[in-house]
């Protein structure tokens, strides 16, 4: 359903001005809105809310035209960008600056942007005569929103300003940075005060909205993310972030879990349907950005199709483990794998969009193409689909990743994943994934480094270009060893080399032009 996209294009209409103040004037415009004169109804109210989740669509977060969603998995050793498009191209190099990576900008700009929105409304809705529920209600999505956006800069950039009230320069202009400790309170904070009010689901009019499961699924990647070796100065064998951080990811993931009945969270059964247009808002999506062309479309569909940049690397393709009963065959490397590859990339071989492709047609980057989020697959298909005018929405976090993120977190706060006695074990966790896939279950008996192994590799192939892997080498601090060295074509012939630089690439710089304007953020 596209009911909030409605709601968007109203907000653009409506032209709010969020920061401008008309304290210098005798009289407040009629034909103009105002700071004085917006506040004032419902209909106002809803409009500034989905103001704030407009942001998401920006391509600083997950789209824009640039499709920026997918291009992050450029930065992993999954896919190549050779385009350097946002400046996905040095980061995974190691060659970026705080200049020369247009991401930078753009990610601390709109997360900035949609933070300003969310604390606008929430200094001003109280004033507006409405619904008590539904103004309760909105002001629940509005945390939640900001918990989301600060998240983002939290994950990318570490300690950021913290502002809790409606954007003011003179006062804001020049902030240092906040200890990201308390940012990260914040966030959880926000996070369960959200929880406790949003619902489990919402009627057909209002899908896409923040619900109490996205509340608590956020609240476990964040916390997730805290208790991986990144933040706690171990490294991938040994985190010495203690057992407790990891039992407060699990227990968050778990609460998920636990509500899956009510809010009708599952996996959903068809892998590659799940990323089409028709299945959008399935049983599996626990929280995505939702698009509508031509009003709000996407880049996704040229990005797959045309575009390329996002072009799979061969070891990825390398990651694809066989099918139950079956030996890798050089002579037919790509037969028999996991099937989620063939539902995920195109390849030599295979047949897309009612022709054979090759090493160098009609993906040259390097022999591989992608069909996950895309209209685009074996079939021919005339319905050719330009920028900016995709449908499908994309899946900030799925009940995959649920599973999958319990199953990680139990295992680090446990001796081994064999003493976990919770009806979901971390084997059914993981299993359940698979199971869908089509591969055998892992067996009992696995010790914590081998299961941490297993976890990682299954995390790769199950979210392979949805453009989660780069946060997760990042956090798993394995990111010095998979990003330096040479990448590969699908001919096994070298492309460029990459190198990472354990001291300095693991968090994104405070951009140039930010520190410009404060520069309390060097």
């Amino acid at each position: 359903m596209k009911n909030i996209n409605i709601y968007i294009y109203l907000f653009t209409l409506l032209v709010v001005l969020w920061s401008c103040t008309t304290k210098d004037l005798d009289t407040i415009p009629k034909d103009r809105y105002t700071d004085q004169n917006f506040w004032t109804t419902q209909k106002n109210a809803l409009a500034a809310l989905s103001g704030c989740y407009k942001v998401l669509q920006n391509q600083g977060l997950f789209d824009g035209g640039q499709a920026t969603a997918l291009l992050e998995e450029t930065a992993t050793p999954n896919a190549y960008n050779y385009t350097n498009r946002m400046g996905y191209g040095v980061i995974a190099q190691g060659t970026h600056t705080n200049s020369n990576a247009a991401i930078f900008n753009s990610r601390w700009v709109d997360s900035y942007r949609g933070i300003g929105r969310c604390n606008t409304l929430l200094d001003n809705i109280d004033g507006i005569p409405m619904d008590d529920g539904l103004k309760t209600r909105m002001k629940s999505e509005a945390k939640f929103l900001r918990a989301f956006y600060y998240s983002m800069l939290t994950t990318y950039f570490g300690s950021v300003p913290l502002i809790l009230e409606t954007p003011n320069t003179e006062k804001h202009g020049k902030l240092p940075k906040t200890a990201r400790s308390e940012v990260i309170m914040q966030i959880i904070k926000d996070l369960d005060e959200s929880a406790a009010v949003l619902p489990a689901k919402y009627a057909a009019n209002d899908i896409g909205r923040a619900t109490k499961g996205a509340a608590l699924a956020l609240k476990a990647r964040v916390l997730l993310f805290e208790a991986s070796p990144l933040n706690n100065s171990g490294d991938a064998e040994n985190p010495t972030g203690d057992a407790i951080k990891w039992k407060t990811a699990a227990d968050a993931a778990k609460a998920v879990i636990d509500g899956a009945s009510e809010a009708g969270y599952d996996l959903f059964p068809n892998y590659r349907k799940l990323f089409m247009p028709e299945n959008e808002n399935s049983v599996e999506c626990i929280f995505d950005v939702q698009f509508k062309a031509p009003e709000q479309g996407s880049s996704f569909d040229v990005e797959n199709r045309q575009w390329n940049d996002n072009a799979p690397l061969q070891d990825l393709v390398n990651a694809y483990e066989m099918k139950p009963g079956f030996t890798f065959d050089p002579t037919k490397p790509y037969a028999n794998r996991d099937p989620r590859m063939y539902q995920t990339l195109v390849f030599p071989g295979d047949t897309y969009m009612g022709s054979i492709t090759t090493h160098t047609s009609p993906f040259k980057n390097t022999g591989y193409g992608v069909k996950k989020y895309s209209i685009y697959d074996t079939e021919a298909n005339s319905n050719i689909i330009n920028e900016n005018r995709s449908e499908i929405n994309y899946m900030v976090i799925r009940y995959a990743d649920i599973l999958l993120m319990y199953a990680e977190a139990m295992n680090e706060a446990l001796a081994s994943p064999d003493a976990d006695i919770n009806t979901l074990t971390i084997y059914a966790a993981i299993n359940k994934v698979r199971q869908r896939a089509g591969l055998l279950p892992i067996s009992t008996g696995q010790t914590k480094s081998q299961m941490r192994e297993i976890i990682r590799k299954e995390r790769r192939v199950e979210f392979a270009c949805e453009g989660t892997y780069y946060n997760d080498i990042r956090r798993w601090k394995t990111a010095e060893t998979v990003m330096n060295g040479t990448i590969y074509n699908s001919q096994g012939q070298p492309i460029i080399n990459r190198t990472f630089n354990a001291n300095k690439d693991y968090w994104w710089l405070v951009p140039l032009t930010q520190t410009d304007l404060n520069p309390n953020l060097k």
